[in-house]
C-alpha cells in the first residue's frame, strides 16, 4: 500500500520554471475519491483536491479522477428522514449537531464554498445519487465530476431533497446527462452497493477517502498543498517500483 503524508520517500518531480524549462507532459495518474453525496467533508475535500491538481499541473503532472460510492447511512430508509430529528439522535442533541454544522460551514468557506444547513429538510438515502454519479463516469470523467459537484451544491447549498429520483434529473438535465429512464428504475443498483461493501471489507470507513493508482493515501479533507504533497511522494514511489521492475 502507498503510504500517505508520514514514512514516504521525498522525491518530487522538478517544480515549472526550475532551470528554465518546463517539465514534459507525463501520461494522467488515476485518483479515485471514495465519497458520499450527503458528506460535508467531501464537498470540502473535493474544492481542495482541486487546488491541489492545480498546483501539480504546473509541474507537469495529469491526473483523471473518478468519484466512488460509500453511504455513510447503509441503513437509512429508502425515503430519507427528516434532517433535524436523526442528527439530534445520532449526535446528542441538536446543539451538538448545529456546532458540527457550523464548524463544516467555517471550512467550507476557508475553500470558498458556501454551506446553508438550514435550508436542508431531509437527510436522503444515496443509493439513487450514487447510481446517477455511476451513469456519469460511463460518459466520462469530466461529465462525472461536474454531476458530483452539482450534488454537492444542490444538497449543502439549495437544500434539495437529493434522495428523490425527480430531483436527480432534474440535476443530471442541468448537466446535459438524461438520466430519469435510468433513476426509475434499477440499473446500477447492485453495482454501487457491492462497490460500497467492497470499500468496507477493505477497512475504509471514513470519506472522504483518496486511492491513486488503486492505493488508499489517506483519508479527509486535507488543505490542497498537503493533498499536492502527498500525491507528489506516492507517484515518486510508484515510479521507483516501476523503475526498479524494468531493470
Amino acid at each position: 500500500m502507498v503510504c500517505g503524508p508520514e514514512g514516504c520517500a521525498d522525491g518530487r518531480p522538478t517544480p515549472a520554471g526550475a532551470g528554465g524549462a518546463r517539465p514534459l507532459p507525463r501520461a494522467a495518474s488515476r485518483i479515485d475519491v471514495v465519497s458520499d453525496a450527503i458528506c460535508p467533508w467531501c464537498w470540502v475535500g473535493k474544492r481542495n483536491l482541486r487546488r491541489a491538481l492545480d498546483l501539480l499541473a504546473a509541474e507537469g503532472e495529469a491526473f483523471e479522477v473518478h468519484w466512488r460510492p460509500f453511504q455513510l447511512n447503509p441503513d437509512m430508509p429508502p425515503e430519507g428522514v427528516e434532517r433535524e430529528a436523526y442528527r439530534a439522535a445520532k449526535f446528542g442533541s441538536l446543539e451538538r449537531s448545529r456546532e458540527l454544522d457550523a464548524q463544516v460551514a467555517a471550512a467550507g468557506r476557508a475553500a470558498g464554498l458556501e454551506f446553508r444547513h438550514a435550508l436542508i429538510r431531509r437527510t436522503p438515502n444515496t443509493v439513487a445519487a450514487h447510481r446517477l454519479i455511476r451513469l456519469a463516469g460511463e460518459t466520462g470523467p469530466a461529465l462525472q465530476d461536474r454531476v458530483v459537484e452539482a450534488l454537492f451544491q444542490a444538497y449543502f447549498h439549495d437544500g434539495q431533497d437529493i434522495g428523490d429520483r425527480a430531483v436527480l434529473a432534474a440535476i443530471a438535465a442541468g448537466e446535459g446527462l438524461e438520466a430519469g429512464a435510468h433513476l426509475m428504475g434499477e440499473d446500477g443498483r447492485a453495482e454501487v452497493l457491492a462497490e460500497d461493501l467492497g470499500f468496507r471489507r477493505a477497512g475504509i470507513s471514513g470519506v472522504p477517502s483518496f486511492a491513486l493508482e488503486g492505493h488508499v493515501l489517506f483519508s479527509g479533507a486535507m488543505p490542497g498543498e498537503r493533498i499536492a504533497d502527498a500525491l507528489r511522494r506516492a507517484l515518486a514511489i510508484l515510479r521507483q517500483h516501476a523503475a526498479r521492475a524494468a531493470e
